[in-house]
């Protein structure tokens, strides 16, 4: 269900931003309405942080709304969509920036943390995905997200990779599947990001040793990485079915 709705008059290119509340997605939702798109603001559980995101947007003189989904539920999430067409009139361009990492050795996995992961990340895809094959207007774009791991092979992260690689794959295949669309379709595979879900719980030896592994000898900001989208999103329209890795070089 929607909150906060904006004035659906104006004729602006619109976003559904998933995971639109925090880290990589928040900073997605800040440069897109910068770049006057009406935004639609997906959660799934902390309200508080995507109505704080509504709010600044709204400030600015922009239009957002929030909605809230589990994304791997296609019934919540259609809903969620007809939110954002019922306030802005229609969604040109879906950023799916939801995910879960949780990181264990294959050996000492636990299956509920895998199925959680896979349920997520990829049913979570897939369903968006659909939704947008079906919702997004002519001459819009679908971004996922992927990771920079799928290419680095670290340990701990094999489950982690495995439901990324997936997002790949679907990518590249409904690149082709929406030809005479004017759809785009990509995949922002980040490197490490300094986001707080990443940086919590690290010592920072190690937030340091991963700093070091690009040549620019940084972490990534969502910034960073909310420019690629943008840039994906709006002028891109020759970069089709790929995957796009912003990593400083890392891999």
């Amino acid at each position: 269900m929607s909150e906060n709705s904006a004035n659906s008059g104006a004729k602006r290119r619109v976003a559904l931003v998933t995971g639109g509340s925090g880290g990589i997605g928040r900073a997605v939702v800040q440069r897109l309405a910068h770049d006057g798109y009406a935004i639609g603001v997906h959660y799934s559980g902390n309200r508080e942080r995507a109505q704080e995101i509504v709010h600044q947007v709204t400030a600015n003189g922009g239009e957002a709304i929030s909605v809230q989904a589990d994304i791997s539920d296609d019934a919540a999430m259609a809903e969620a969509f007809d939110d954002v067409e019922s306030a802005f009139g229609n969604v040109d361009v879906v950023v799916n920036t939801a995910g879960i990492m949780l990181l264990s050795t294959v050996q000492e996995l636990d299956f509920s943390d895998f199925d959680r992961m896979m349920k997520t990340n990829v049913r979570g895809t897939f369903v968006v995905s659909q939704l947008a094959a079906q919702r997004v207007a002519q001459g819009g774009a679908l971004i996922n997200f992927s990771t920079s791991q799928t290419r680095l092979q670290h340990p701990t992260y094999a489950a982690y990779a495995a439901s990324k690689a997936a997002v790949e794959s679907l990518t590249l295949v409904l690149a082709r599947e929406l030809r005479g669309r004017d759809i785009t379709v990509n995949t922002v595979a980040p490197g490490p990001t300094a986001t707080e879900l990443f940086l919590d719980g690290k010592e920072q030896q190690l937030v340091d040793r991963l700093a070091s592994l690009s040549p620019l000898e940084r972490l990534g900001t969502p910034e960073d990485i909310a420019e690629v989208v943008a840039f994906l999103a709006g002028p891109a329209r020759w970069i089709n079915g790929q995957v796009v890795f912003p990593n400083g070089a890392i891999a």
